[in-house]
């Protein structure tokens, strides 16, 4: 109890600070639809090159392997990032929501994922782990803090996630418009993306200071897709209009609003709400885009 209430003071206590983001990327090697001419390979080069030109540092990628039987040229991305010096994740090889699996189930997910993030870590932290579809199992208890305790004794880290804005959902749209040739759906699906992320920085800001009376470091949730690829250099340019500055998961993960969130020997904290109906209206309305 002493240290919950001495976790919850710091939360108040900590200094206002800039608005910092920790920038991290899920489903490596391979998300989504691919547009026609495009290749996994590519789509990390792109993305990749973006964020070297924003300055972005040490971007993680989370892997799940559960792809690599279909598409395993898409090895090849993970071989890449590191080249880049960005560091590998734990995603859970089957991409399987916790709430969905057994313990058995969620524990062996990890320790396969990890014998393709260890190889190419060697001697760095790979002890990050990001529960897929962010599914802590909030609804049974006794799971979670189990799961907890599980990556607590094996030295992980949860990567968790503080804002998003539902990027998942405009790849696959993306290779069905550009399979048809539709240049104005791109067009739409351009300005709906950018005003899905302008419209979760907006509300996130006022829900973190209504909360914290600040606006601590954010965890962005990303994912390696064509269109996110296609989007990149506009995003970031998003970001640092807004104001933003680019830190590494770690520094962000230090914050006092996000310890409890990260660190599964702590009591855990309620994780920040991610969703909004403007975004969540944009995403509805995308999904019907050149079907």
């Amino acid at each position: 109890m002493k240290r919950r209430a001495l976790l919850a003071a710091a939360l108040l206590a900590s200094p206002a600070a800039a608005r910092d983001i920790a920038i991290t990327f899920d489903d490596l090697p391979s998300h989504s639809a691919l547009p026609p001419g495009t290749t996994r390979l590519q789509i990390a080069q792109d993305v990749i090159a973006a964020l070297k030109a924003a300055g972005v540092p040490s971007v993680y990628g989370f892997v799940n392997g559960y792809q690599l039987a279909a598409e395993p040229d898409s090895r090849a991305v993970l071989s890449l990032w590191r080249k880049a010096g960005f560091p590998l994740g734990n995603h859970g090889w089957a991409h399987q929501g916790l709430s969905k699996v057994d313990e058995a189930t969620f524990e062996g997910d990890i320790v396969k994922t990890e014998g393709l993030v260890k190889p190419l870590m060697a001697g760095k932290d790979w002890r990050w782990y990001r529960f897929p579809f962010l599914d802590e199992a909030a609804g049974d208890p006794a799971k979670r803090a189990t799961s907890r305790a599980y990556l607590a004794a094996h030295g992980y880290r949860i990567a968790a996630v503080t804002a998003s804005f539902a990027d998942y959902a405009f790849n696959e749209p993306y290779a069905r418009c550009i399979a048809k040739g539709d240049k104005a759906a791109i067009a739409d699906l351009e300005n709906s993306y950018l005003a899905a992320a302008d419209t979760s920085i907006r509300l996130s800001e006022a829900a973190e200071q209504a909360q914290f009376g600040r606006t601590p470091p954010d965890i962005l949730l990303m994912h390696l897709g064509a269109f996110d690829a296609h989007m990149m250099p506009r995003l970031l340019a998003l970001y640092r209009h807004h104001g933003f500055r680019f830190v590494p998961l770690a520094m962000a993960a230090k914050d006092p609003a996000n310890i409890g969130l990260v660190d599964p020997g702590l009591p855990s904290l309620p994780g920040r709400t991610l969703g909004n109906a403007e975004s969540d209206a944009i995403v509805q309305r995308i999904g019907t885009l050149c079907r």
